[in-house]
């Protein structure tokens, strides 16, 4: 899923990827953006307006994960 602001492409430095990996670990989520800045590399930048929306959809993966990994 990507979250990003109203108006942005979805390849903005903006947007952010939020999806469930499973590396033969258990599956986990993986929040990823692109930023070209050096000085962010490595990090995730939250804006304020975007917020609950993130926070909703890690939520909702969360969820899926938990659904998944039941016997």
């Amino acid at each position: 899923m990507t979250i990003l602001p109203e108006g942005e492409p979805i390849f903005s430095e903006q947007a952010t990827h939020i999806e469930i990996v499973d590396e033969s670990g258990g599956e986990f989520l993986k929040i990823k953006q692109y930023n070209t800045d050096p000085e962010y590399a490595g990090s995730v930048c939250i804006d304020c307006d975007n917020w609950e929306a993130i926070k909703a959809t890690i939520e909702t993966m969360l969820k899926d994960i938990k659904t998944h990994e039941q016997p």
